[in-house]
């Protein structure tokens, strides 16, 4: 078992850091928030007092932090010339793909090999150890991050060169989101058409409309499997967070003149879901949006 470096500890950083202290690896874990430290403790991980601490004589650095500014500033103030350069930097937040490019670039300068490693599956799957980890980097920087990634996760996927994580994460989740608004909107006019909602999900989910926003993450309460509309919208993944990754997505669309009209639009939705104070969410309730709650 290896020593890790575990910064950031939110909702999806606690679990996997958990994860890797469960596997038998020396996690030395850092974050802002002292109560995140308390449960890292808990889980089995030693609290560092900094950044630069956490990382010192690590094998493995792996970052889950909020956006590319934060991954950049700790990369640059905290890992890069402090960090064993033996060791595997690996970041697993989402951030824009220009940012993973020139932290990726800022590392090889150094010496490190890097990955940038986004994830998908939400906080259920962080805390299980059944992430997805879509991975960019050089092969032998993916081969050399891959155990880590994988007693966090069920799948690890070399997505290409550096950024490719981040390129596929958003693409990905700009999918997701334009899914999810289509589902929600055939529920609810299925509602309002007079069809039962557990009729048309038994029917569409074995039908040419069948997808995993419908079939395993149905935003109906009372069908399917159980999921965060169970639960009236709350945990999942937030409204917030998939907003940032519309936005990165169509950050990421300009910069290559690529015309994304329904991730633009789904964009748009979000944001006026997030703006109405929904942004804690799960972003299945955007369901209310297109009428649920308003008949």
């Amino acid at each position: 078992m290896a020593r890790v470096a575990f910064i950031g500890l939110g909702n999806m950083g606690g679990g996997m850091a958990a994860n890797l202290a469960k596997k038998g690896h020396d996690v030395r874990a850092f974050d802002l928030s002292a109560e995140a430290l308390d449960k890292a403790k808990a889980a089995g991980c030693l609290p560092a007092a900094s950044a630069a601490e956490a990382v010192d004589g690590a094998e493995a650095v792996i970052t889950m932090l909020p956006a590319g500014k934060h991954v950049e500033s700790v990369y640059n103030d905290s890992i890069l010339g402090v960090a064993p350069v033996s060791a595997i930097l690996i970041d697993c937040s989402t951030i824009d793909v220009a940012t993973a490019k020139r932290v990726g670039e800022a590392a090889q300068a150094k010496g490190y090999a890097s990955v940038d490693a986004p994830v998908s599956g939400g906080i259920a799957a962080a805390n299980a150890g059944t992430l997805t980890f879509m991975v960019g980097g050089s092969a032998e920087a993916f081969d050399r991050a891959q155990p880590f990634l994988a007693d966090m996760g069920k799948a690890v996927i070399h997505a290409g060169a550096s950024g490719a994580g981040q390129a596929a994460k958003i693409c990905n989740n700009m999918v997701l989101g334009a899914e999810m608004i289509a589902t929600c909107e055939a529920f609810v006019l299925a509602d309002k058409l007079g069809l039962d909602p557990q009729k048309f999900f038994d029917i569409a989910s074995v039908s040419s409309g069948q997808s995993w926003s419908l079939t395993s993450y149905a935003p109906w309460p009372g069908v399917g499997p159980e999921t965060p509309a169970d639960r009236d919208y709350q945990g999942g993944f937030a409204t917030a967070l998939m907003l940032k990754d519309l936005r990165l997505a169509m950050e990421a669309a300009a910069s290559v003149d690529a015309d994304t009209p329904m991730g633009a639009k789904a964009a748009e939705l979000y944001q006026a879901f997030n703006e109405a104070g929904n942004g804690g969410l799960d972003f299945s309730a955007i369901i209310r949006l297109l009428g649920k709650d308003r008949q």
